[in-house]
């Protein structure tokens, strides 16, 4: 796989290189600002960007914006965050930016677990997507307004939550020790509790996620 890196920390960025490089991936860039970031994108498209929230020069979300200009410019390039934060909002805008090109959101202390980093970047580099299961832990304790999935029984807040991390249907069912028409039957579930009609233009999938994002 052809990926591309953007850290401002040398350090993380070099031993990323390291580990991608010899996994058999290719590194066609390691840079470390955003506007390198783009212009290094525009120039040799990669099949995923690993992108630093909080880049120079003012350390905030150029990162990040610069994720979200990717997926407007390429959305076949998918899009790794890295971030030692949980930004909810952030989240929701990438997973919104169109069902084209996968997505994923990691807590940087995941990159140790290497194995469950390797397996996101695979995931994001499929066309799927990649929450740490952490960053979705955070996301729902969050919550503290009316919630919208409360019409889900807590084997359907399951799935979902399984599907906001990112896995297939079959390894929701490995996880949750069901069968994959047991999913598959919670998963129409939800689709019809959250009303999300099929030919929106938008994976269901997607949008399911996105609700649950902002729940």
């Amino acid at each position: 796989m052809r990926v591309m890196l953007a850290d401002d920390s040398t350090l993380l960025r070099e031993g990323l290189v390291r580990l991608l490089t010899e996994e058999g991936h290719e590194v066609t860039a390691s840079v470390g600002d955003a506007e390198a970031l783009l212009a290094a994108v525009d120039l040799d498209p990669p099949e995923v960007a690993v992108v630093d929230v909080r880049m120079p020069p003012t350390h905030t979300d150029e990162g990040l914006r610069a994720a979200l200009e990717i997926r407007r410019r390429r959305p076949e390039v998918g899009v790794l965050v890295l971030s030692q934060y949980v930004e909810r909002r952030f989240a929701a805008e990438l997973l919104g930016g169109g069902p084209e090109g996968g997505v994923g959101y990691l807590l940087k202390d995941r990159v140790v677990e290497v194995d469950e980093f390797l397996d996101a970047l695979a995931r994001v580099g499929a066309g799927r997507t990649a929450f740490d299961p952490e960053v979705v832990r955070r996301l729902l304790a969050r919550s503290s307004h009316v919630d919208p999935l409360a019409r889900l029984t807590p084997r359907e807040r399951d799935v979902l939550r399984e599907m906001a991390e990112g896995h297939t249907n079959s390894a929701i069912a490995a996880r949750l020790f069901v069968s994959r028409s047991a999913v598959e039957k919670h998963i129409n579930a939800i689709f019809d509790k959250l009303e999300l009609p099929g030919g929106t233009g938008y994976s269901r999938r997607v949008l399911a996620v996105l609700r649950y994002l902002d729940s």
